[in-house]
């Protein structure tokens, strides 16, 4: 029996850290050449997404809760009802 494993390489992590808790992740996507913020909350277990603008990327990954205020209105987001965000 043979069996095929699919990794989907269409999102890259560039970056990770961890700060009080929240672990914070920089990708890019390679399908729509996209950059994103993930954002985990260690102890809820809960994470949210968005997207910010590639010039922006980096500052947003060292400084994400600045950029996640600014851009609330556009944030695609997942695992909604974080505390940080009501």
């Amino acid at each position: 029996m043979n069996t095929t494993t699919f990794i989907d390489t269409a999102r890259r992590e560039l970056a990770t850290r961890l700060s009080d808790g929240v672990e914070i992740t920089l990708f890019w996507g390679a399908r729509d050449d996209n950059t994103s913020i993930d954002l985990h909350d260690t102890a809820t277990a809960r994470t949210t997404s968005f997207l910010v603008a590639p010039d922006r990327a980096l500052d947003a990954f060292h400084h994400p809760f600045a950029q996640l205020g600014r851009l609330e209105h556009h944030v695609p987001q997942t695992d909604i009802d974080i505390p940080w965000t009501n």
